[in-house]
């Protein structure tokens, strides 16, 4: 087992509301990490053989919902374009969310690895989306500058400050996701800068009264 199949295991494991399922992944990451089939039976209050079909149904079959768990092991062929649009719309770094998804979406449960062989079936591939520059708003600029163009007519003779707080930190960070083969996905970025914070107030016509700490 890959440590991404283990993470994604985990992950599985903490959002599943099926103590039965918990119970299956529970049994396949323990046997991952070398405990006996006795001591994994024990730990889980489970009898051995209930272990051993676990571990196998999942080796084999990718399979960790129960027989009467009320979940079949396909989607059907509306379900699959169902499942196909909804993920050209939304972007999911996790398998285990879109195994959420179509859980709660069909009642039907994959495992992790069963998943990722229907998304490279359905020629879904784990990249970046293309990151874009951020544009500004045209219209909320257009708006402040008649605002503050209008305040300015007012307050003739009592200074304007420009007051904020803010951590801009670093550049947009891009991560992957399930992205279907031959479309991109664009997300907007911002550019790179060093770390600035900003707290206080400014005023434009006494720029040296400022204090500036680095």
């Amino acid at each position: 087992m890959t440590i991404e199949q283990k993470i994604d295991l985990e992950a599985l494991h903490d959002v599943s509301r099926d103590g039965r399922v918990r119970d299956r992944i529970k049994a396949v990451l323990l046997r991952s990490e070398g405990w006996s089939t006795p001591m994994i039976a024990q730990a889980l209050r489970l009898h051995e053989t209930s272990i051993v079909r676990h571990i196998d149904d999942y080796v084999s079959k990718n399979k960790l919902a129960p027989q009467n768990g009320g979940s079949q092991p396909y989607l059907s062929e509306v379900q699959t374009d169902e499942v196909i649009a909804h993920l050209m719309i939304n972007t999911y770094r996790c398998s285990y969310e879109i195994i959420e998804y179509i859980w709660k979406t069909y009642k039907i449960r994959f495992s992790i690895s069963g998943l990722n062989k229907w998304l490279h079936q359905h020629n879904f591939s784990y990249k970046y989306p293309k990151g874009v520059p951020h544009k500004f708003d045209e219209e909320k600029q257009a708006d402040f500058i008649e605002k503050y163009t209008h305040l300015k007519s007012q307050a003739v003779d009592e200074p304007i400050l420009f007051m904020d707080a803010m951590h801009p930190t670093q550049a947009t960070k891009v991560s992957c996701g399930w992205i279907k083969i031959g479309h991109d996905k664009s997300i907007e970025t911002t550019g790179s800068r060093t770390r600035i914070n900003f707290i206080g107030a400014i005023d434009l016509n006494n720029l040296a009264a400022a204090q500036v700490k680095r």
